[in-house]
Order: structure tokens, then sequence, then C-alpha cells
């Protein structure tokens, strides 16, 4: 049995401190009086200091320490918080991300700059040394015994650190009590038998050694007496090393499953609850294994079901279905295993558009709605980027200075919204601003200028907005760290291609823009809808499917030269992917047209059958085909057979340039 890496559990837990910490500090930006913030962010320092001394993460526990000595002394109302403590300690987490990612890195030159920003934005005056001006406070003599579980080391608990963390409390005189040790034949070695008597003489109050002892409070044996004394009478003798400790006490057995930042287990009487709470870590790349296996079983079990439906044998119809129920439950709980709620996403765009309204000199509000809605986990992490890029246009683009919005009649500070929802099989991302909106004449001229359209061309507003998507496309007068040089938007149209989506744009001059991406929940298993054309199979993503119609031999003749169906009272355009595809064979007598959609354009697709619906396992085009833009996609049917999978974005805009061409003809 093999256990997982302790470092590596280590820098997973630290990641998620170090998120908690980043949300803690950008809500307390918001209310810088917010006690219960000022005591989260306490609280992640103090667990990610004593969890980083702990797995040998000195530098780490080191440089954390002071931004936690930071926090507790705005705690104890000696400092206020501060927008410039905020920065400070946010510039400082991402330096503790880089100790945890590379400890053996040379990082004392940056520690030394945070360290300077740290004690300008406590102390005010800038003078590291005006913290310590204040008069001394009454002390007081703590009297500690303290003892840890006797499997306490087994389930990954360094005592050491937390002698560590009593002397940076005050003057303090530790001696082991050895008494406890076994006789050596009967000892076990990953068993703790030492327990502790501590003198501690400190300002701090009790609490403070509560906190120490914070995430084994419940498990331990503490009993800590108080005396107050004078802050000059020193009651306590100078420092003494302490006594030699049993060695078992050196480090944490390595192959235990470290607990840095997880609480004490809970008692017995809470079981049930605890049960109900359990998660599990588990590797990506073994769920993109399991779903792998899971969609060969999807195709397996379609080979099954055309087999049985061939026979007349009773039990194999009747084993078939067993397998497509089974395959089906199996194939649903797989994909909710590779949802994830936007929250992981969303969360980050807080700190970047915190730094992005330092930057800029603007006030921007951030307000996320829907982070509850669960998209597949590889289109959340390819997601990233794209939202990014649209995030800082807005912000640098989009969103006026406070003056500027001060004339316009608006308030001073900008708002992006940010949203997420579901709608049938797609997530409908929205980033929206009440900025100044597009400007359409310098989109329009930029576009003629670059030869990307004829000079008064007819164009609607989409079809005129979807070109800042393209490559190199800019209408900034000026290149700006942030923006300005066209190539972010590019990259966002190439990315929601990959994932099969659209991308839609509405804008309204001087009140704001807003762009809505719909993404397909998962890219590994989706419905489709199966259909023929000529001697080929292909198949339609269900979530783009409107509905189906018959196209008569007189539609068929009528509509010839115009390529456009009358679908209550609006005109929609369609292609024929036999003629698309080539075919060269005899069209059926009673042709079909699916209606397909994205956003608010609508196109016909005339095929010669529709099969039926089909539980559609995606697999990649190869790098030859990958510049074939018509598909995006293949699976393999029940038969063995490949269908294509048509790209319904790609279509459509076809349909619509080809519906623009038409129109501008006639």
């Amino acid at each position: 049995m093999s256990f997982p890496d302790p470092i590596a559990v280590f820098r997973t837990e630290a990641a998620e401190l170090l998120e908690q910490i980043e949300a803690g500090l950008l809500d307390l930006n918001v209310n810088l009086g917010d006690k219960d913030q000022v005591d989260a962010v306490f609280r992640g320092l103090h667990t990610l200091k004593g969890s980083g001394a702990m797995f040998g993460f000195e530098a780490l526990a080191a440089f954390t320490h002071h931004c936690e000595t930071a926090f507790d002394r705005v705690r104890k109302g000696e400092v206020p918080a501060t927008q410039a403590l905020v920065t400070a300690v946010l510039e400082a987490k991402d330096h503790m991300r880089a100790l945890v990612e590379t400890p053996a890195g040379d990082h004392e030159a940056v520690s030394e700059v945070l360290l300077a920003n740290l004690r300008h934005a406590v102390d005010g005056s800038g003078d590291p040394a005006a913290a310590s001006v204040a008069a001394a406070p009454a002390k007081t003599l703590f009297k500690i015994r303290f003892s840890l579980p006797q499997n306490a080391m087994a389930n990954g608990t360094n005592p050491l650190p937390l002698l560590d963390e009593l002397r940076d409390l005050g003057t303090c005189r530790i001696v082991a009590d050895r008494s406890g040790i076994p006789a050596l034949d009967e000892l076990v070695p990953t068993d703790l038998h030492v327990s502790w008597d501590v003198e501690l003489l400190t300002d701090q109050t009790r609490s403070a050694i509560d906190d120490v002892f914070i995430f084994v409070m419940d498990d331990m044996e503490l009993a800590v007496e108080e005396i107050a004394v004078a802050a000059q009478t020193p009651t306590v003798a100078a420092p003494a090393p302490v006594a030699a400790a049993a060695p078992v006490a050196a480090e944490p057995v390595a192959s235990a499953t470290p607990t840095a930042a997880a609480p004490a287990a809970p008692a017995p009487g809470d079981a049930k609850a605890a049960k109900a709470n359990e998660n599990v870590r588990v590797p990506a790349e073994k769920l993109d294994e399991l779903m792998d296996r899971v969609g060969e079983l999807v195709i397996a079990q379609s080979r099954l079901s055309q087999l049985a439906g061939g026979s007349g044998d009773l039990t194999l119809r009747a084993v078939s279905e067993d397998v497509e129920r089974l395959s089906g439950e199996l194939r649903d709980t797989m994909m909710v295993l590779r949802m994830v709620p936007v929250t992981h996403l969303f969360s980050r765009f807080r700190r970047l558009v915190h730094d992005l309204a330092n930057e800029t000199g603007k006030r921007i509000e951030l307000v996320t709605e829907g982070e509850t809605t669960e998209v597949d986990k590889s289109v959340i992490e390819r997601l990233a980027d794209p939202l990014v890029h649209l995030v800082r246009n807005s912000c640098d683009h989009g969103l006026e200075t406070p003056e500027d919005r001060l004339a316009a009649g608006k308030t001073e500070a900008g708002h992006i919204h940010l949203s997420a929802r579901q709608q049938a099989g797609e997530v409908i991302i929205t980033i929206k601003d009440d900025g100044r909106g597009i400007n359409k004449e310098r989109v329009r001229a930029k576009a003629e200028s670059s030869g990307l359209i004829a000079a008064n061309a007819s164009l609607s507003d989409q079809e005129l907005y979807q070109l800042i998507f393209q490559p190199g496309f800019s209408t900034a007068s000026q290149v700006t760290n942030l923006s300005g040089r066209g190539v972010g938007m590019d990259v966002v149209k190439r990315t929601i291609d990959a994932l099969r989506g659209t991308i839609n744009v509405v804008s309204r001059p001087g009140e704001g823009s807003e762009i809505s991406l719909a993404i397909p929940l998962t890219l590994a298993i989706i419905d489709g809808l199966l259909v023929r054309v000529g001697n080929g199979r292909y198949v339609i993503p269900l979530s783009a499917v409107e509905e189906c119609l018959e196209l008569s031999i007189e539609e068929n003749m009528r509509s010839r030269g115009r390529s456009f169906i009358s679908l209550r009272d609006s005109l929609v355009p369609f292609l024929r992917l036999r003629d698309l595809f080539r075919t060269n064979t005899t069209p059926d007598p009673f042709q079909k047209v699916v209606v397909i959609s994205t956003g608010s354009e609508r196109v016909g697709l005339v095929v010669d059958q529709i099969i039926g619906d089909h539980q559609t396992v995606i697999k990649g085009m190869s790098k030859l085909h990958h510049d074939v833009a018509t598909f995006s996609g293949a699976t393999i049917l029940g038969d063995g057979d490949v269908a294509l999978i048509l790209d319904v974005g790609h279509l459509v805009a076809e349909g619509q340039q080809q519906e623009a061409h038409l129109r501008a003809a006639g």
C-alpha cells in the first residue's frame, strides 16, 4: 500500500489556505472594521506558519510569522486595519506561494522588500522601530503544563513547533517531563510519552496561548495557571535550553498522512456527522482516466443495444436493457464527479480587479452571481485565460475614470458584474460593465482600414461586434500594460471555439457592455442528434437543436436560389449539408430541416434522415484535421463506424453569412 507524499499534501493544503487568506483580505478591504475577517486572516496565517514549520518549510514559517504578527496587532487594537496593510499582505501572500512551490530558491531579497513594505503599512511612518516605542504593557506569568495524545506524531503532529510558538510569545522556560517513557523493550518509536512544563512571561493574553494549541486542543491535556506580575519584575529566569526530549519528537512519521491544516478528530458521538462530511482527494488524472473508461463502456453498450435490437433473443434484450440502465447511471455519476462550482473560477477575479483598480487609479467593484453553478473541471481550467482577458478589457477600456463617470452622471465607482447560470446543456457566463460601451464607429473604421470588411458594408450590430475578436484588432489609441495590442480578444475567440462555445456581445453607448459566453457543461459525453446525409452519419449537439421540420419537394424546389424557410413569420436561412459535404448522392424524397441556434442566431441544416438521439462520447480530431472548421470532433457508433460531430457555431456563422450575401444581392 502506498502512502501519499506528505510534502505534496502540505502543498495542496497550503494552496487552499492561501486562497482563504486572499479571500479574507479582499473582504477586509471592503470593510476595514470587520473584526471577523481580521480574525479569519490571522487564523489562516497562523495555520500556514505552523504547518510550514511542521513540514520543514522554515523560510515560509519565518516570513509568515511577520504577517501573522501584524494581524495580531490589528486584532488587539494596537494598530488599525488599512488598505495599505491589506495590499502589503496580499503581495506577501504571493511571495508565500513562491516559498511553498520553490522553498530552495533565492527569496531573501524579495522577502526583505516585502517585509519593509509591511512594516511601513503597520507603523505608518515607515520607521520599523516605531512599534517598539510604546510603553511596555503589564506582563503576566503563565505556568503551563501540556501533553499530547500518545498517537500524536503518528498522526503528523510535531510538538517542537508548538514550543517554538510559545517562545515567540515572551520569555520562556521549558522543561520536558520524561517520566512517562517506558522501558526500551516496551517502547514504540511512533508513540509520544513526553509532556512539558512551561513558565512563560508575556504581555500576551490567555487567548494567544490557546491559539498555539488551536489544532490539537480537543485531544490534548492542557493546564494553564495565570499569575499577574509587574512589567518590570523578571520573575522568570533567562531562557534555558529545552531539556533533551525523546528522539521520537524530532520529525513526524514519514509514512503517516499529514493533517497540517485539518481540525482535530471529532468526538465519537459526532462520528456520524463527520462521516457525512468526509472528502477524499483524488488526482485529476485519475478522474480523466475513469472518464475514458466510462466513455468506452458507453460505446460498448451502444453496440450491445444494436445487436440486441436485431436479435429475437429476449434474454439478450433484457441483459442489454440492464447494461444500458447501469451504464447510464454510471455515466451520470461520473459527470457529477467531474463537476465543480464556478466559484473556484470567480474567486480569482476579486484579486485581479483589486490589482487593476490600483494600477488604473479607478474605483472598481466586482459583483459575482451564480457561483454555485457547476461545470466540468476541464471547462473551468480552459475558461480562466479568456475571462482574465475580458475582465481586464472591461476594467481598462470599458470603465471610465472617476472624474469622467461623475461628469456623465454615474457613480464614482465602476461595476463589473460576473455571473453564471445553466441553460439546457450549457453554462452561460456573462461579463457585464456599466462603462462607456463599445464605439461602433471606431470598430467599423478600424475594420475597414484593416481590410476586414468592405467600405459601407451592411452589418448587424452583432456581426460588427464580433470583429473585435479578430487577430490583432484593437481600437485602443495607445498600448498600455493592460491592453491595446489586439491579442487578448483573439485568445478569447480561439478558446471558446475550441470549447464548442459561442460569444454574444451587447453594448449600449454610455451604459456599458455585456459579453456572454455559452459553453457546453462537459467536453466528455454529450447528448446528440444522429442524422444521415447521403451515406454518412453525423451528430448535432442536442443542446443546440431547437426543432425539426420536414422539407417537402415543393418547398425544396420553391426555396432553390433563396435558401430560406418561413418559420412562424420569420425567415431562417438553411444550409444543404449534402452540397456542403459534396456527397454526390441522390437526395431522399422527403428531406428534414434541423433548426439549430447559438444565442439569437438561427440556421437550418437540411439532412436526409433523422435517426434519433445518441449518447455521444467525444473524441478529438487528429492534428491533420485541426483546421477543418465544420467539425468539432468525432464519435464511435454502436456498429463501429465513425460519425463526425458538427461544429454548431461555425455552421450558424456560415448560414448567417450566406443570408447576408443573399440580402445584399437582392
